[in-house]
C-alpha cells in the first residue's frame, strides 16, 4: 500500500553552489597569501613617499644606494664598477632585464641620477626609482 503518490516523490538532489563557494574563498585565500611569502632581499633604506607608487614583484636586480653613499645589490654591498659589469651582462643575456634603484630620501640627488646615467651607459634599458607608497 503506497502512502504517496509517485508524483510527489522527488530524486535527491546534490547543491554543489556552496561548494563553489567555497573553491573561490580558497582560491582568493590562497593568492592573497602568496603575496606575502615572497621574500625580498634587500637592506633598511627611508625610501621618499608617493602616493601613485607600484609594486612590482618581478624585478632582477634590487639596487639600493644608502644615505652614506655605499651601494648595495640586494643584501649585499657591492662596487660601482662591479655592478655596471654584472648588469651589462646579465643584459646581454637577458632581454627582460630590469632594474629597481632604491635610494635614500635624504640621498643627494646628483648621486643618483650620476648611476642611472652610469646604468644607462652600461646598456641598462629597463630601470625604475622606488618608493615607499605610504600604504599600510
Amino acid at each position: 500500500m503506497r502512502l504517496r503518490e509517485r508524483r510527489s516523490m522527488t530524486k535527491p538532489e546534490v547543491n554543489i553552489i556552496p561548494m563553489i563557494d567555497i573553491m573561490f574563498f580558497l582560491l582568493v585565500f590562497f593568492m592573497m597569501s602568496t603575496l606575502y611569502m615572497v621574500n625580498i632581499k634587500t637592506v633598511n633604506v627611508n625610501l621618499p613617499q608617493a602616493s601613485h607608487a607600484e609594486t612590482e614583484m618581478k624585478v632582477t636586480y634590487l639596487v639600493t644606494l644608502k644615505a652614506d653613499g655605499s651601494l648595495w645589490l640586494e643584501d649585499k654591498q657591492i662596487e660601482e664598477a662591479a655592478l655596471l659589469n654584472q648588469a651589462a651582462r646579465e643584459q646581454k643575456r637577458n632581454p627582460r632585464f630590469a632594474v629597481v634603484l632604491r635610494a635614500d630620501q635624504n640621498m643627494d640627488y646628483g648621486m643618483v641620477i650620476g648611476l642611472l646615467d652610469k646604468l644607462k651607459g652600461a646598456g641598462i634599458s629597463k630601470i625604475a626609482l622606488a618608493a615607499d607608497s605610504g600604504r599600510q
